[in-house]
């Protein structure tokens, strides 16, 4: 990962420093998709479902969690992992030194889940530890033999380094509840993936209404905006409880409910793995939204 170069690049934001994916580093023929939305709002379980639905219709699945808490796939492998930077941290950095077994575990149906971890607070970027996790797994041809990436992303940080993961993605999705603080979070992280799209490919493919009995805001924003809703999860005691049990929301016993969340998140990996349009949405700016949103 290098700095941004002003001079023979489209600038990604006004008034910053991006940092920049090196083209060797491209993913291979993999689907990636990268989740984002407001902190707590649970993109980790959205994203481990969404694993285990594209595992369940057979495909090939690697996710990563992009969170220094390191706790995006403990519902898939039932403990929290060690991170990339752990395991560099024990080699001194020499990456050259570490096997695929080191930082790459199996999960629920043969998902497979890398930490990608981050460096101590206020001493480093979340941009190059997203590179060098990529580089790992290139270096060891991990990525060879995976039809589906999913990078799970830390809260609705939009700087550059947490959003280095746009960099890779072929569709972003961000997943948002029917509430004033989720949209307003979407709505600015809409803003960063145009941003991106600028010299990257990434494009949004939607979003996933999660923990909400309704979407009328979430569906009103959309039409406002250009954005589609892929999903719609409600706030089901069994997927709460599934976090607690540590297992996705397909090794719960079955309910009607249940039943129903598996067929919602199968149906929204069908989708993905169909291709999702791009979508051209346009952000409000942060004065519009406010007025926006709510009831008079």
């Amino acid at each position: 990962m290098a700095l941004l170069d002003p001079p023979t690049r489209k600038p990604d934001g006004d008034g910053s420093l991006q940092v920049r994916l090196d083209p060797a580093d491209r993913i291979g023929n993999a689907k990636v998709f990268a989740v984002y939305g407001k902190g707590g709002i649970g993109k980790s379980t959205t994203s481990s479902n969404l694993s285990a639905a594209f595992s369940m219709l057979g495909h090939r699945v690697l996710q990563i969690g992009c969170d220094p808490k390191h706790d995006s796939t403990f519902t898939l492998t039932k403990k929290l992992m060690p991170t990339v930077i752990d395991v560099l941290e024990t080699v001194e950095f020499h990456a050259e030194e570490l096997r695929p077994e080191d930082y790459m575990f199996e999960g629920f149906n043969g998902v497979m889940c890398v930490e990608a971890g981050g460096p101590p607070a206020g001493t480093g970027c979340g941009g190059y530890v997203v590179g060098q996790t990529v580089k790992l797994l290139k270096q060891h041809h991990l990525l060879e033999d995976t039809d589906v990436v999913i990078f799970d992303v830390l809260g609705d940080v939009v700087c550059g380094g947490f959003a280095a993961p746009l960099q890779h993605a072929e569709r972003a999705i961000i997943v948002t509840a029917n509430d004033f603080d989720s949209i307003f979070a979407m709505n600015r992280i809409v803003a960063a993936i145009n941003a991106k799209s600028k010299n990257y490919d990434v494009r949004l493919a939607g979003i996933v209404a999660n923990r909400s009995a309704g979407t009328d805001e979430i569906d009103r924003f959309n039409s406002a905006i250009g954005l589609r809703r892929l999903a719609h999860f409600k706030d089901l005691d069994e997927i709460r409880r599934s976090r607690l049990k540590k297992c996705t929301l397909f090794e719960m016993p079955d309910s009607p409910e249940v039943i129903k969340a598996r067929e919602e998140y199968l149906n929204l990996a069908r989708t993905l793995w169909a291709g999702a349009p791009a979508l051209e949405a346009q952000a409000m700016k942060d004065r519009d939204i406010f007025d926006f949103l709510g009831f008079e």
